[in-house]
């Protein structure tokens, strides 16, 4: 069975976002207290937009804070499919607008080719993470470690030396370069961010069943007891 440390359950995303901006908010503010510095990674998509808009507008050394991503589809910054575009206008605004993003995506023809830049980009970011933030998709991937992806072992590999890999999953539009699975879990704190029924009964199945990382990728995740688990309708 693969459960996470916390589950919280949210009446409505606004509340969720509003709350786990908060409590992200206070985790990297301890960790400029602490350490002088903070970081914080970041998944895509439509989900975390409200969680971006309401962190951006606390009040902290945001200076301090380095933001990178969890994948990203290997197109330019500001092709309307980019993740680092999505940070940029919804997170790295407001209060925020002084922290520095350490992107994905290089002048490299093809993820594969740019994943040694990549590399020296987030060996600038100490570690452990402060706090990493995940999204799951319907067919139980996370970052960009599709199930159909035939680099996924290698990017499941706890071993891996590797920050990131370049991934090709026939089911996405876009190849990418991902965080590997070992790059993710090396955080003080692994939260991940759902909503939706659809979505939640996917999750309900991966913490709950027997189905294999090979078929749910966000299992890998689950099963290691460093996770938290937020949820909304």
């Amino acid at each position: 069975m693969s459960k996470p440390d916390v589950e919280l359950l949210f009446e409505d995303r606004e509340a969720l976002a509003a709350a786990l901006a908060r409590s992200v908010a206070r985790d990297l503010r301890n960790g400029i207290e602490e350490r002088g510095s903070a970081s914080l990674v970041v998944s895509g998509g439509s989900t975390p937009r409200p969680f971006f808009e309401h962190l951006s507008r606390h009040e902290l050394d945001w200076a301090s804070v380095l933001v990178t991503l969890a994948d990203e589809r290997w197109v330019p910054a500001d092709h309307e499919d980019s993740n680092e575009r999505l940070v940029r206008e919804h997170l790295l605004v407001e209060q925020a607008a002084a922290a520095r993003l350490i992107g994905l995506v290089n002048d490299a023809p093809t993820p594969e080719e740019g994943r040694d830049a990549c590399e020296r980009a987030l060996a600038e970011i100490g570690r452990p993470f402060d706090v990493v933030v995940l999204g799951m998709g319907g067919d139980g991937h996370t970052a960009s470690l599709f199930p159909d992806a035939p680099e996924l072992s290698a990017g499941l590999d706890r071993d891996a030396t590797g920050n990131c890999i370049a991934v090709r999953p026939p089911s996405a539009l876009h190849s990418r370069m991902s965080l590997t699975l070992a790059a993710l879990l090396d955080s003080r704190r692994l939260v991940i961010h759902i909503t939706g029924e659809d979505k939640r009964l996917v999750y309900r199945e991966t913490r709950d069943g027997d189905r294999p990382e090979s078929e749910l990728p966000i299992r890998a995740v689950l099963r290691t007891g460093h996770t938290e688990a937020w949820w909304a309708p």
